[in-house]
């Protein structure tokens, strides 16, 4: 695993110290000396985690890693405190600056070693979620990437796993005022449990007498549900090897026993934190693709996806030699429509149609809005017999009941044409059927509107 570096030290033998032992294990490594100098680093350059040193002139390690997290273009990038003070509270006020780990001077070779490839994993998760939400350049995701920092207004869910009931009882109480914490005394019971409960963070106690608990953050891991669940190990003094163990399955963080509370809370904030903001960016992601392929207005698939899917559905059908028919809709006289009402009532009368069209199809019926007042049907396994009766069932049933355009509570008389065609056996293709389709619905405007033609499947 490669990755950016960037040591930030005012002590030049520090700077190389740190250097040569991430060269060693083949990272990238910037250096920089002032708090300015790392700040415009991380502006300018692909930064994947910043080790940063706590006491420097001028700007101090908190107030360059809080203005790293107060920027949106790099409050994403991990940040490691690394200092001599050994004090609870100066860990909690790196933490609290929103510092991603931190660690005290003289740094175990291994303990960097391994948190720095766990926070370079989560970085580069993160940073394929950005890259995939910046393209789409969709409003809502350019407000998400902007965002320094997601909400913190709900209280985090939590699971605790641990057989020590009063250890168990002690950690819930430091965390009553900032989460919810549910405990689970058996592994097993609780692995199942964090299945199926929407957590944001579990935390693993090492003390088990008859169980690996590392074999339960391995199994967390290879669980889809929870294999982005941050996890936290609360470890025994002299279990470094254990730790270390853990971060190289995919553990999150750790706190040695005894606890304190404000480290415990900064800790969990943090790693709740992150989880939030990769969540929002694969909502967005979600709802992003669902965007591309659904026509605002309608609600129905669009152009783009029935492009796509359509030579799926035919390519199986011809497989399988199964029926496939298809039958292009437009709406009669809806230029008319636009300007008797309006555009928002011609964007009504849109809808209302979608919704019946909807309804007056199968589940497995691909529905599309083909463009402007045209909307497309593709019905695999449907023969041309029954396409031609379905196609006139839509037709009655548009015809039937007039469409309220407007607030007043005013009706429009609407009627459609349809073209319908099917597959033929041997050389036929996509194109080709949908032509047919087409050729159907203009002989069914040119005829008198209102109708249905098929015989050109």
């Amino acid at each position: 695993m490669t990755a950016r570096i960037l040591v930030v030290d005012d002590v030049p033998a520090n700077v190389k110290l740190l250097e040569v032992r991430l060269l060693v294990e083949y990272f990238e490594v910037l250096t920089a000396t002032n708090g300015p100098d790392a700040i415009e680093i991380c502006e300018n350059g692909k930064i994947d985690v910043v080790l940063l040193d706590v006491m420097m002139p001028d700007m101090d390690g908190f107030e360059v890693c809080r203005r790293l997290k107060n920027d949106p273009a790099t409050a994403h990038i991990p940040v490691v405190m690394i200092t001599a003070l050994d004090q609870v509270t100066d860990r909690v006020r790196g933490l609290e600056a929103g510092a991603d780990d931190f660690l005290t001077k003289p740094v175990n070779d291994l303990q960097l070693m391994t948190r720095l490839k766990n926070l370079v994993r989560l970085k580069m998760l993160t940073d394929e979620l950005r890259l995939r939400a910046s393209t789409t350049r969709n409003i809502g995701i350019d407000q998400l990437l902007g965002r320094s920092q997601p909400a913190e207004t709900a209280r985090a869910k939590v699971l605790l796993i641990d057989e020590h009931h009063q250890s168990a009882a002690r950690v819930r109480q430091m965390l009553e005022q900032t989460a919810d914490v549910d405990i689970a005394s058996d592994a097993h019971a609780g692995f199942f449990q964090a299945a199926e409960a929407p957590y944001e963070c579990i935390i693993v106690s090492t003390r088990f007498a008859d169980f690996d608990p590392l074999r339960l953050c391995s199994q967390l891991r290879s669980l889809d549900r929870t294999r982005f669940l941050p996890i936290i190990l609360l470890a025994e003094i002299g279990e470094e090897d254990r730790v270390i163990r853990g971060f190289d399955l995919g553990v999150n963080d750790y706190l040695t026993r005894p606890i304190d509370r404000q480290e415990l809370i900064a800790r969990l904030r943090t790693q709740v934190k992150r989880k939030r903001y990769n969540d929002e960016l694969r909502a967005s992601l979600t709802q992003t693709i669902e965007m591309a392929v659904t026509d605002g207005l309608t609600g129905l698939h669009n152009r783009r996806y029935l492009d796509s899917h359509l030579h799926t559905l035919f390519e199986r059908a011809v497989g399988r030699q199964r029926p496939l028919s298809v039958m292009i809709t437009d709406i009669d006289h809806f230029k008319s429509i636009n300007d008797t009402f309006g555009h928002d009532g011609g964007d009504g009368v849109l809808r209302d149609f979608a919704q019946r069209l909807r309804k007056n199809v199968r589940g497995i019926d691909l529905a599309c809005r083909f463009g402007g007042e045209e909307f497309v049907v593709v019905m695999p396994d449907t023969d041309a017999q029954i396409a031609e009766k379905v196609a006139e069932r839509i037709r009655a049933e548009i015809a039937k009941t007039p469409f309220a355009v407007g607030p007043d509570g005013k009706t429009v008389q609407v009627t459609v044409s349809v073209g319908v065609s099917s597959l033929r056996r041997g050389g036929d293709t996509v194109e080709a059927l949908m032509k047919r389709a087409d050729v159907a619905l203009y002989e069914a405007k040119s005829g008198g509107r209102n109708r249905v033609v098929a015989k050109a499947a």
